[in-house]
């Protein structure tokens, strides 16, 4: 395994804070007229694909957008529920573009791009301003403001919300933006359409295939510029928030085809999730990272403590993150919280049947709101019940659908006994590999949201994702796209009969064949959620060299038998939901070896990748700045074979120290 640096991150010249500036200047354009002849694929319609189809449709180019799901409303991003961060600093809190870029690099424990990053909290003030104007209903304060909360790693309130479902809200106001488009002929939409493979011609991504999942039907489209906007990876551990349809096949299509892929290993343990409850599960569900605001994490002092909660007194407790991070409590970053639960569980001091979950406690922030409403309503000496009525009210105008939904599923009433959580894979800052136009290394074929790697590091901050999402749509690929469009006028129209299309649509029918005549014993399901444990496993919240290098001879194996036994019902001229997690499954298996091999390779912990041999003596991250400052791209060549190539990490704007939230 070689390693190389042919990467170009194409980052512009000057003073930080005046790079994107000058690069929008100074970019090449693509006149209206020329726009109307260049079409643009979108693969992928929730925030990151709606906004850029919507924008660049708008812009007047020609767009073809493409979702699995039976409408991009259905998208994934409606999960993100707590909120979306911007400096807008209306908090008058000492917020501001810097602190956000420096909260947002410390953050990701200093192993994401200084460029991108500061661009992203460069057009985040403008993100709200144009979620507002179509009509997204962000909170607001009694005079009329925004209203904002604060999330975890940071100290001050930029997170702009609406209740517990801002990622829904968001994707409504972009989805309007698209269907504005669709409604004016500018974007063609197709709805349950996977995209199976990328089509490179001549050094250059000029189309995709796809497949009609519900009539089976395999399809070519070209176009002079492809935009991947597929989310994710987190369901490679099968067990994850993620939607159960979410996958990595676009990405992985992408990178089979030359795409480099960007810091696999990063994978983002969220600390505040309704714990498993039984092996037969398929999915986890998350509570909003927001839920840490107001509520209290415990675990009771006792191990083994089965007593209800309520009997437990306030000195029995151990709030463990207020005692060991004085100076963020309950706020610190995702990674550093889901490890402090974890060690607390291990070591005995779970709660709830499985002893694997840790309280999420209430109890004060409705006694703390009921007694300020007391006063606002000038009630005098109010009564236990009457704070506690005007609290939980409180409560539920800025949480409440996260506590219904909380009841559903555990039947238990958080506003009467504490939330049990435990950490769950949940966002994945690893991604295709891109340079400052969010270009691949494939020219033509660009990737968005997280289906990079560029912004975040090894840890995402809370409310950072629905942000990164809509930057790259709305304000970045808008701008970056015409550097390479410029030159694409000469092109021409793509023939979808170029020989390039006829091979790459064969073998996209012929891995489909094979996987309905291998006529095994075992469903696609059984084989995923084998790799699942692996995964979590041997490469999940903790790592160690023996359990990388254990993970990666079982993920072989596993592979090896699926291609031998894996049993795919029906037909391929048919809707057949088994057919495609079969597909996706098979992407999975390749995927979590590469994931363990970055792990393996990176001998240092930082952010969401914590290796056990390396860590400090109160068992925080310990880095490797002089060996490990680098982004890992890695490069497909067979089998089993990838070789990495490495874009040094330079912080000309930031001091560098091992991360501290005490």
């Amino acid at each position: 395994m070689a390693t190389s640096s042919r990467l170009n991150a194409k980052i512009p010249e000057g003073p930080l804070q005046d790079k994107w500036t000058k690069y929008r200047s100074s970019v090449p354009l693509v006149n209206p007229s020329n726009k109307r002849r260049l079409e643009v694929i979108v693969v992928g319609t929730g925030l990151a694909g709606a906004s850029a189809a919507a924008t660049l449709a708008e812009l007047g180019y020609k767009v073809k957008a493409f979702c699995f799901q039976d409408s991009p409303r259905r998208a994934h991003s409606i999960a993100a529920q707590g909120g979306i961060n911007a400096a807008k600093n209306y908090q008058n809190d000492g917020d501001s573009i810097y602190r956000l870029f420096y909260d947002t690099v410390k953050g990701g424990d200093y192993r994401s791009r200084e460029a991108n990053v500061y661009r992203l909290a460069e057009v985040s003030g403008s993100i709200i301003d144009q979620c507002v104007a179509q009509g997204v209903p962000f909170a607001r304060e009694y005079g009329g403001l925004l209203s904002n909360r604060s999330f975890g790693g940071v100290q001050v309130q930029r997170t702009f919300y609406a209740a517990g479902q801002t990622g829904q809200q968001l994707l409504l106001g972009a989805y309007s933006a698209l269907e504005r488009q669709v409604g004016m002929g500018t974007v063609q939409m197709y709805t349950r359409h996977e995209m199976l493979d990328v089509v490179v011609i001549d050094g250059k991504c000029q189309g995709v295939i796809v497949r009609n999942l519900v009539t089976g039907e395999i399809e070519r489209h070209a176009g002079h510029a492809v935009l991947l906007c597929s989310g994710g990876y987190g369901n490679v551990f099968y067990l994850s928030t993620n939607a159960m349809g979410c996958n990595v096949t676009a990405a992985w299509k992408a990178h089979k085809r030359g795409a480099f892929f960007g810091n696999p290993c990063f994978t983002q343990i969220h600390p505040t999730c309704i714990p498993v409850s039984s092996e037969h599960q398929s999915k986890l569900t998350l509570m909003s990272e927001s839920l840490r605001n107001d509520g209290r994490i415990w675990v009771p002092k006792k191990k083994d403590d089965t007593r209800n909660p309520s009997q437990i007194l306030e000195e029995e407790r151990d709030y463990y993150l207020e005692r060991r991070y004085p100076a963020f409590g309950n706020l610190v970053p995702r990674d550093i919280a889901s490890r402090a639960a974890k060690e607390r569980c291990d070591a005995g001091y779970g709660v709830g049947p499985s002893k694997m979950a840790v309280y999420l406690d209430y109890s004060s922030a409705i006694e703390r709101y009921g007694r300020a409403e007391a006063n606002k309503n000038n009630i005098h000496s109010p009564t236990d019940e009457q704070v506690r009525a005007l609290g939980k009210a409180v409560v539920k105008e800025k949480y409440g659908n996260l506590f219904d939904m909380y009841k559903q599923i555990t039947g238990e009433d958080p506003y009467e006994v504490p939330m049990r959580i435990y950490p769950a894979v949940h966002y994945t800052m690893g991604g295709l590999w891109v340079d400052y136009n969010l270009m691949t290394t494939v020219p033509g074929l660009y990737a968005l949201g997280e289906a990079n790697f560029s912004d975040h590091g090894a840890n995402r901050l809370g409310a950072s994702a629905l942000m990164q999402g809509l930057a790259d749509g709305y304000f970045v690929i808008p701008y970056t796209i015409g550097s390479y469009l410029a030159n694409e006028i000469r092109t021409g129209a793509i023939a979808t009969s170029h020989p390039a299309f006829e091979k790459t649509e064969q073998e996209v029918k012929d891995r489909i064949e094979k996987l309905l005549t291998i006529n095994g014993h075992t469903s696609p399901e059984q084989f995923h959620r084998r790799l699942g444990h692996i995964m979590w496993n041997k490469c999940g919240m903790a790592r160690n060299e023996q359990g990388l290098r254990e993970a990666i001879e079982e993920i072989r194996t596993l592979r090896q038998e699926f291609w031998q036994d894996v049993r795919v019902m029906g037909t391929a001229n048919e809707y057949n939901p088994e057919l495609d997690k079969a597909s996706r499954v098979a992407d999975f298996l390749e995927l979590g070896e590469l994931m363990c091999l970055d792990a393996l390779d990176r001998n240092e912990s930082c952010g969401g990748h914590f290796r056990e041999e390396y860590q400090t003596e109160e068992g925080e991250a310990l880095r490797d700045d002089e060996n490990y400052m680098y982004v890992s791209a890695w490069e497909y060549h067979n089998d089993s074979q990838w070789e990495l190539h490495k874009e040094d990490l330079e912080y000309d704007n930031i001091k560098i120290a091992q991360r501290s939230y005490k």
